[in-house]
């Protein structure tokens, strides 16, 4: 038997690796294609693979806005406020996590739901003492999910809905929710046995001074974090410090926030005039498994 040209046996292997993706229309598995850049499933639906790197895999029919998710404009304040390093003490304590739970795993795959532009996948890919990670974002918001495959392409990024998680059964070991909408049922699906999930939720005094300037009666932030049936909490962790922003960081962090729907002109004037304004941050981060 002649031996197989070399560009048959890549693709034989690729065949036999656990494909990440189930087609969002049909849930049958998504298989790529070398030869058009694309995924196809067997029941001949596709998804190309954009320049960048990413999939969109959120049909117009799934879709409830012309955009939907955070804005071009949101979504550049997240990305200037966060890479000024101000959440730097949260995103090390997420690695902290992934680096004591995941490292007997020789290549644990991670899904950061509700990714943003992908702050936290860098951070985690720069801080963990881990040297191999299957690294994975989704978000609903297009622009955001370009910005994150943009700047990391070791990882892997897709469009699409936590309401609808177009992966395969039991594919990963730790999912990250941080401040993101979810879907229980679509966690305890994805996750492996005895897979992590890692819950960021505000702390008690979270952005308190910001809510002080807006609100008239200021309450602390409820710590609890709601998990899915048969997941046990293994950790809690509360993370704080103080930041400084300047004007300009103010106006971003304000912006990536709800405070900014609240918030008048005058609000808005005071909170960007106030001068050396320390803000608290405040984060409570709950591990649990799935048993």
């Amino acid at each position: 038997m002649r031996p197989l040209p070399v560009d048959n046996e890549k693709l034989h292997l690729i065949y036999l690796k656990p494909m990440p993706y189930i087609c969002p229309i049909c849930q049958t598995p998504l298989r790529q294609q070398l030869s058009t850049r694309s995924y196809q499933c067997s029941n001949d639906h596709h998804f190309d693979i954009a320049k960048e790197g990413y999939i969109n895999l959120l049909p117009a029919q799934y879709k409830k806005s012309k955009e939907p998710g955070d804005s071009k404009e949101m979504m550049r304040a997240r990305r200037n406020f966060l890479e000024a390093g101000f959440y730097q003490p949260l995103a090390q304590a997420i690695s902290n996590i992934i680096d004591q739970h995941l490292a007997d795993i020789p290549k644990p795959r991670i899904l950061d739901m509700g990714c943003g532009e992908g702050y936290y996948s860098r951070q985690i890919e720069v801080l963990t003492q881990h040297n191999k990670l299957d690294l994975h974002g989704l978000d609903i918001a297009k622009n955001a999910i370009l910005a994150a495959a943009k700047k990391q392409a070791t990882a892997q990024f897709i469009v699409a809905s936590s309401e609808r998680m177009p992966y395969s059964d039991n594919f990963f070991n730790l999912l990250l929710r941080i401040y993101a909408p979810s879907n229980n049922s679509e966690i305890k699906r994805l996750l492996k046995t005895n897979g992590y999930l890692l819950t960021v939720t505000p702390g008690p005094r979270h952005l308190w001074q910001l809510k002080e300037l807006i609100y008239q009666d200021t309450k602390e932030h409820d710590t609890q974090a709601p998990l899915p049936e048969n997941f046990t909490t293994l950790t809690n962790q509360r993370v704080s410090d103080i930041i400084i922003p300047n004007q300009d960081q103010r106006m971003d962090l304000l912006q990536m926030t709800p405070f900014a729907w609240r918030a008048t002109k005058q609000m808005t004037h005071a909170i960007q005039q106030a001068q050396d304004l320390e803000i608290e941050i405040d984060f409570i981060l709950t591990l649990a498994v799935k048993s």
